[in-house]
């Protein structure tokens, strides 16, 4: 294989600086939103005392698992010594970095008192979920940090591999984490399931290399120059096939396990069936739109080989995503709490029993896609200052 020529981003046209503006400007809005919620209180949100997790929460989530699968394409090449993915190991390990600070600033934008974030810093309870978490997305922002270190330094090029390896050790461990948060919460019927871990790694393959898609796209847009050649695209288009496939798998068992246990049945009715907006939100969002019709089309012979079947693919696999995050963290959230299982109990007048109801405010909504933004942002930028992308190259190269 012919020596990889990195280099910095440069002979753009104007639509780079159009694209780069207007994801400035969302960037924007979404701190005027953070201001806006953070003056007024949690009032302004559509969250309330049943829905306590909203639209932030799933922008985050969203990225954070996203940022996990991001830095696949460079661990496929570090870890498994896949050459054709080389070119796009620096650009990988920058993609997950940038996520990860993006949906992290949304959730600290979203306590409603981000100046007590040094309380959840330096008091840890080490049987919380939430407080391994912290540690995990730290300990994956300096680790990626050291991997790319030893990509860029040429002395220090003989432990890629070892820091590959250490990295994906790492974002495993960092996406088992955060789908245990659902694991782990047994007062929630919706929810305490082991599977959630393994569903949240392989979800975080498709978004992360959606992500990564799309971003060279982009690129390859604003330049007229070749970021993604044949070989690539029919590779990328193989590992959809391959990540979408175990979503739906990892997806049927968990439903299939509750629909098994009887006290789960009611909420598998009300998920799946009669929970107003949440089964189409799962069958028209998470199946349909964003898993069987993306697979349609990269089973294509023809427009699924092309960079638009690529590119349209991993736009409904990212819709998809959000509607599998949403459908788990605010479904989940709706379902009333069984506080005595097996038990009457006298209801009280405190919504004991009743079905929680959530509808996002815009502040919220341009909260996440603020995060979302700042994301791509910083992508940007760091790709215009330092050699994160390969050299453009031809079709036969």
């Amino acid at each position: 294989m012919a020596r990889i020529q990195f280099q910095t981003f440069r002979d753009h046209d104007n639509k780079f600086i159009l694209i780069g503006a207007l994801i400035a400007l969302l960037v924007g809005i979404g701190a005027l939103s953070a201001l806006y919620m953070e003056h007024n209180g949690h009032i302004v949100t559509g969250m309330n005392n049943q829905i306590v997790w909203g639209m932030p929460h799933v922008f985050a989530i969203f990225l954070i698992v996203a940022a996990s699968g991001a830095l696949n394409i460079a661990s496929i090449s570090s870890v498994f010594n896949k050459k054709a993915y080389k070119p796009y190991a620096r650009f990988s390990g920058l993609l997950a970095i940038c996520l990860l600070i993006g949906g992290l600033l949304v959730l600290v934008l979203d306590l409603g008192r981000p100046d007590r974030l040094i309380v959840a810093m330096t008091t840890y309870n080490f049987k919380s979920i939430f407080a391994w978490n912290i540690i995990l997305y730290n300990g994956f922002i300096a680790i990626v940090i050291v991997y790319l270190w030893t990509m860029f330094q040429k002395n220090l090029n003989g432990y890629t591999k070892y820091a590959g390896f250490a990295a994906f050790i790492w974002r495993l461990l960092l996406t088992m984490g955060t789908g245990s948060i659902f694991g782990f919460l047994v007062a929630r019927e919706a929810y305490d399931s082991a599977i959630y871990a393994p569903l949240f790694i392989i979800s975080s393959f498709v978004y992360g290399l959606a992500f990564t898609v799309l971003f060279l796209a982009m690129l390859e847009w604003t330049t007229g120059k070749n970021f993604m050649p044949k070989d690539i695209v029919r590779r990328f288009r193989g590992l959809f096939i391959v990540f979408i496939g175990g979503v739906l798998f990892f997806t049927l068992i968990l439903h299939l396990a509750n629909l098994y246990a009887s006290q789960h049945h009611g909420v598998e009715e009300f998920l799946l069936v009669n929970g107003g907006n949440f089964p189409t939100i799962f069958w028209g969002g998470q199946i349909i739109l964003g898993s069987l019709l993306p697979l349609a089309i990269l089973a294509s012979s023809s427009f699924g080989l092309s960079r638009r079947g690529l590119v349209l693919a991993s736009i409904l696999f990212l819709l998809g995503g959000i509607a599998q995050i949403y459908f788990i963290l605010i479904g989940g959230q709706s379902y009333p709490l069984n506080l005595f299982p097996g038990m009457e109990v006298t209801q009280s007048g405190f919504s004991d029993g009743a079905i929680g109801h959530y509808s996002a405010t815009m502040p919220e909504i341009m909260l996440g896609i603020g995060g979302l933004s700042l994301a791509l942002l910083m992508t940007g930028i760091a790709v215009k200052v330092l050699p994160f992308l390969p050299k453009p190259w031809a079709d036969e190269a």
